[in-house]
């Protein structure tokens, strides 16, 4: 009798071997002079914060620190800075006007940061994956809301990998915007809801291109 055939395996996609990736505290004085690098580089147009000077953002990063209802966060990959997170509440926070929040509802920006080096295949991927499972786990979200420019093809798709879906366009302050959605289960049942692999193995991450730019 013959032995059937063993299933194809499938390769581990890039992404779920970078890290640790770990997300922390956004510290203004120590982190505007990096960050303002990042949000007035061209390629974070859609955050339209290209103008600002190093105390502008120190400033901004101030209000968010103070805020009840928003934070911003720092993600690293093995060490190094690489992107930017803020969460806020949805139900208090730029969407009151357009969104029905729920209980549980968490809104979400993210920037990866602009190229400083040669580019790392999945590393945009690795940061999506991380700040969502920091969302649906220590900040206990039920549903992550975000709301890009609709211009913004890269992040729809990004956005649609993660499990988001689209719930209609909403105008917002400077944009017009594609309010999405992602619940605990849609995240799950997405290519970038797999948990990343064993730790033994993994490389340190330059910063690559931002394709997560959440505006």
């Amino acid at each position: 009798m013959t032995a059937p055939a063993p299933a194809p395996v499938r390769p581990v996609e890039p992404w779920r071997l970078l890290g640790p990736v770990t997300l922390e505290p956004v510290v203004p004085e120590r982190d505007a002079p990096l960050l303002h690098t990042w949000l007035t580089d061209p390629a974070s147009r859609y955050w339209d914060m290209g103008g600002l000077g190093v105390d502008e953002v120190l400033a901004y990063e101030r209000r968010v620190q103070a805020a009840p209802d928003e934070q911003a966060w720092l993600g690293r990959v093995a060490g190094s800075p690489v992107f930017l997170v803020e969460t806020y509440d949805p139900a208090r926070v730029l969407l009151t006007d357009v969104h029905v929040a729920r209980p549980g509802d968490v809104g979400m920006h993210l920037l990866v940061a602009p190229p400083a080096g040669p580019r790392v295949t999945g590393l945009t991927d690795a940061a999506m994956a991380a700040t969502m499972r920091f969302c649906f786990g220590e900040l206990g979200a039920q549903r992550v809301v975000v709301e890009p420019d609709v211009r913004n093809a890269a992040i729809a798709a990004k956005n649609a990998a993660a499990g988001f879906r689209v719930l209609r366009e909403v105008a917002l302050p400077g944009k017009r915007a594609a309010l999405s959605v992602c619940t605990r289960g849609d995240f799950a049942a997405s290519r970038l809801g797999a948990p990343p692999v064993s730790p033994r193995g993994r490389h340190r991450a330059a910063p690559a291109a931002p394709a997560e730019d959440h505006r």
